[in-house]
């Protein structure tokens, strides 16, 4: 895979911005939110400019035990053709079980049943995909009991079982560093880092002693410095802010970014 640069992603109350935003080299859309055959004019600008659009799927609940979902699959699959995108991703976790949904990313245990699980489904998912699946941590406010496995060595086996690329978020590191105990450094130290295709930087906001990853906050400085701990290891292709509410001027927007681009200079 190329080098993308600095990217944020693409949503449709700041599409202009992102659209007219000078030093945006990519940009990543969540795939449930778009249609492949009505892509958003703003998408397809950027698209026809040649700058890469990436969809990041939020629905395959990959790690989960029911059969996957093929028409989610297909809709991932339409909307990368669509945009003409290198790679599609989504998520090390589950979201739906026993015909629940549970509204949010959840962990995978890291057993080896839960692992011969979620490697089925991903190689079901990369047959349907005309292009390569990168899959991202995740942010989690539990550990389940009994782990086989540390998250690096169950992420490593994921690749080295189906060729994933990572989709590495330094922000969920950081908020399960402070929530769960976990050192993002020691996770780093133990992940094909060669299989980096991009990086995820957001901000969030501590509650009751609790960090949520919110996506709605200024990207706080101990992001930033994992996001250094992981270019001091490895130039990843690309990183990217994500934003997905309580939008800030488009000043402080850029500034965000350029801080990203001073960690990665």
């Amino acid at each position: 895979m190329g080098e993308l640069g600095i990217g944020i992603g693409w949503r449709s109350e700041i599409d202009l911005t992102v659209e007219r935003m000078p030093g945006v080299d990519f940009v990543e859309v969540v795939a449930e939110n778009i249609h492949h055959d009505h892509l958003p004019e703003s998408l397809r600008v950027l698209r026809d400019r040649g700058i890469p659009v990436l969809p990041h799927a939020v629905s395959l609940s990959l790690g989960g035990a029911d059969p996957l979902d093929g028409a989610r699959v297909d809709h991932l699959a339409a909307v990368a053709d669509a945009l003409d995108a290198p790679l599609a991703s989504d998520h090390v976790c589950f979201v739906r079980a026993g015909g629940l949904d549970s509204g949010h990313l959840m962990p995978v245990p890291r057993t080896r049943d839960a692992l011969d699980v979620l490697t089925a489904n991903v190689k079901t998912a990369q047959s349907a995909l005309g292009v390569p699946l990168a899959l991202e941590n995740i942010a989690a406010l539990l550990e389940w009991p009994d782990a086989e496995f540390t998250e690096a060595q169950f992420l490593t086996e994921l690749v080295s079982r189906t060729g994933c690329l990572l989709l590495i978020d330094v922000a969920n590191m950081w908020a399960n560093g402070l929530n769960l105990g976990q050192d993002p450094a020691t996770l780093l130290d133990g992940l094909p880092l060669e299989q980096v295709a991009y990086v995820h930087v957001a901000g969030g906001i501590e509650k009751d002693g609790v960090y949520h990853d919110t996506h709605a906050h200024p990207v706080p400085p101990g992001v930033l410095d994992v996001l250094r701990e992981l270019v001091a290891r490895v130039r990843p292709p690309g990183v990217l802010l994500e934003r997905d509410d309580f939008y800030p001027s488009d000043a402080a927007l850029k500034a965000e970014l350029d801080a990203i681009r001073a960690v990665l200079t």
